[in-house]
């Protein structure tokens, strides 16, 4: 709900910004008629991006309307914090009313600052961070070390493509795992590009098995084409987990539905339905990181989650923490471990600002 309070509170601050969009630049009424235009453009295309309707037009547009729609909300947030600090400073009489109206030197310092933050958030974006994370058996045998690589929301659709996912799998070959597990949001929102490019076929090129369980995103998806995500699932060679239980060596991987379903089983059903020992090291895969006391409670040794991707670009990032236990990072309760993976690839605008872009190597001896 506060998520939803705070999108609401934009949109209607949205006028705000055009009015200093109107009156920044020094020129002709019909040129500020433009740039508030293209402003006002650039929210339609993100809000139509996220309709059904992105699935009806051309691919090469659908991908523009896309990119360019996600990218210019996220410009916009940021020009809206900038007039919003501009505003207190004038009224403070620190900064006179000139800097606001009709000056280019404002305009220049505002394109070289906002160009150099989103230069910097598309770069640190596509700089995939390594995670190692080191963990015990808790005294439960394993038969050897166990080497597993956790990726949680690649989005892969009109923004991530195939490309950038060939190189994905590439890092997570060079780390020759034993097992790979995926947190949810495999899809962003629709399968179309997904099956245009055969990403299915790229993902068959990991060389470890996959176990993945569903995210809210893949809901999203399947409402549109009921039944094709677990297809395309079954195409990428990739063990769906909803509900349901793999056993990999002396490890036994819990995939919980997403909590999108209200049905879902509670963490304690799932394990006592499949009869899992308390002897064999469980690891649950759950994508939306809330009530983590119940994997605590069922006696789980590792729970793996994504979904918040700490706000993708700051100051969000304040956001999430304020509304999840663990937003990113590492976390311990009891015998318990946790990791919610900020993710490896990201919804909508692809920046990274204050936070970043990750995949875990998850070593257990």
């Amino acid at each position: 709900m506060r998520f939803i309070f705070l999108v609401i509170l934009f949109l209607c601050l949205l006028p705000y910004v055009a009015w200093h969009l109107w009156m920044l630049p020094p020129v002709a009424r019909w040129a500020r008629w433009m740039v508030v235009g293209v402003m006002a453009l650039c929210v339609g295309m993100c809000i139509f991006s996220l309709t059904r309707y992105l699935d009806r037009v051309p691919m090469g547009l659908a991908r523009v309307v896309y990119n360019v729609g996600n990218k210019s909300l996220i410009v916009i947030a940021y020009l809206l914090m900038v007039f919003l600090v501009v505003d207190v400073l004038r009224l403070v009489h620190v900064l006179p009313t000139a800097w606001v109206r009709d000056n280019w030197w404002a305009c220049g310092v505002l394109l070289v600052a906002l160009g150099g933050v989103f230069v910097y958030g598309s770069v640190h974006y596509h700089h995939k961070e390594r995670v190692a994370l080191s963990l015990d058996s808790h005294g439960k045998e394993l038969g050897g070390g166990v080497r597993l690589v956790a990726l949680s929301d690649l989005h892969l659709g009109y923004h991530n493509g195939r490309k950038e996912l060939a190189r994905w799998v590439d890092l997570v070959n060079a780390e020759r795992p034993d097992a790979v597990l995926m947190a949810g949001d495999l899809v962003d929102r629709s399968l179309r590009p997904l099956l245009a490019e055969d990403m299915a076929a790229e993902l068959r090129r990991i060389e470890a098995p996959v176990y993945a369980c569903l995210g809210n995103h893949e809901y999203y998806a399947d409402y549109y084409t009921p039944g094709e995500v677990e297809q395309f699932y079954r195409d990428a060679n990739i063990t769906l987990l909803q509900d349901s239980v793999a056993t990999l060596g002396n490890i036994v991987v819990l995939g919980r539905d997403d909590r999108t379903n209200p049905r879902r089983l509670s963490v304690r059903r799932l394990k006592e339905k499949f009869s899992v020992p308390d002897s064999l090291f469980t690891i649950l895969l759950d994508h939306q990181p809330y009530h983590l006391e119940e994997a605590e409670k069922a006696g789980v040794d590792l729970q793996l989650s994504g979904h918040t991707h700490r706000g993708q670009v700051w100051p969000l990032s304040w956001v999430t923490d304020a509304m999840y236990e663990c937003s990113w990072g590492s976390l311990r309760k009891g015998a318990t471990d946790y990791y919610v993976s900020s993710g490896l690839g990201i919804w909508g605008a692809k920046y990274r600002i204050g936070t970043q872009s990750e995949y875990v190597v998850v070593d257990i001896q």
